[in-house]
């Protein structure tokens, strides 16, 4: 039913809460999993900085290796971009049957939409959401 799981990461808890239900589904349905983080260019008048390509690698990294330990062979993807738009262009593109997000995660759009409402709103595919 789900041959390929998209599961877009950053470092927020609900990210990383979600990694729970992404393995039972892909037990359950012996998906691909595919990792993804998206690494958003700040606007110039930002104060605080965002993630860099080392932080980015590394929370990847640790992602790979916590499905690693429960036998879940998971590809990483890192990107630049909008977030919302990227997550779609991502799944479109490795052709994901479910993408699986956290319900809050770091940023939210120019319009203070969150990510995840605009991934529901544009996706190529259903979209689960934990809470």
């Amino acid at each position: 039913m789900f041959k390929t799981v998209l599961f877009p990461v950053d470092q927020s808890r609900a990210s990383l809460e979600a990694a729970e239900t992404v393995t039972h589904v892909v037990e359950k349905y012996a998906s691909r999993l595919i990792v993804l983080s998206v690494l958003e260019q700040p606007p110039e008048d930002a104060i605080a900085p965002t993630a860099d390509h080392e932080t980015i690698a590394k929370l990847l990294q640790n992602v790979k290796n916590l499905f690693s330990q429960k036998g879940i062979t998971a590809e990483v993807i890192e990107r630049e971009g909008v977030p919302a738009f990227t997550i779609c262009d991502v799944a479109d593109e490795v052709e994901a049957d479910l993408i699986i997000m956290g319900c809050r995660g770091l940023g939210l759009t120019e319009e203070s939409e969150s990510v995840t409402s605009k991934v529901i709103n544009l996706s190529p595919c259903a979209v689960l959401v934990v809470p």
